[in-house]
């Protein structure tokens, strides 16, 4: 089945988020922020790639769908790290 998307823009639209993370992380490991704020950071992101995908001229419901999930997963941890920091795993 073909919808006009070549090989390489599969491989960036899954690398975006990737990438989105990783910088996320970085940044938060180098200036010491607070845990939930990290993954409260990461999880808004994970929403904005979700809508940009799904509003996208091609959708790609299920890459927009896996980045939503995991945005819930993370505004949970957020939650939970904010109410016991020492808690955390990581």
């Amino acid at each position: 089945m073909d919808n006009g998307m070549n090989l390489d823009v599969y491989f960036e639209i899954i690398l975006y988020p990737v990438v989105g993370m990783l910088v996320i992380e970085i940044i938060s490991r180098a200036a010491k922020v607070p845990n939930w704020i990290k993954l409260l950071t990461q999880a808004l992101m994970c929403v904005g790639f979700g809508v940009a995908y799904l509003i996208m001229q091609v959708a790609n419901w299920l890459t927009a769908g896996v980045l939503l999930a995991l945005a819930i997963a993370l505004f949970y941890q957020a939650k939970l790290s904010k109410l016991n920091p020492r808690k955390t795993l990581y």
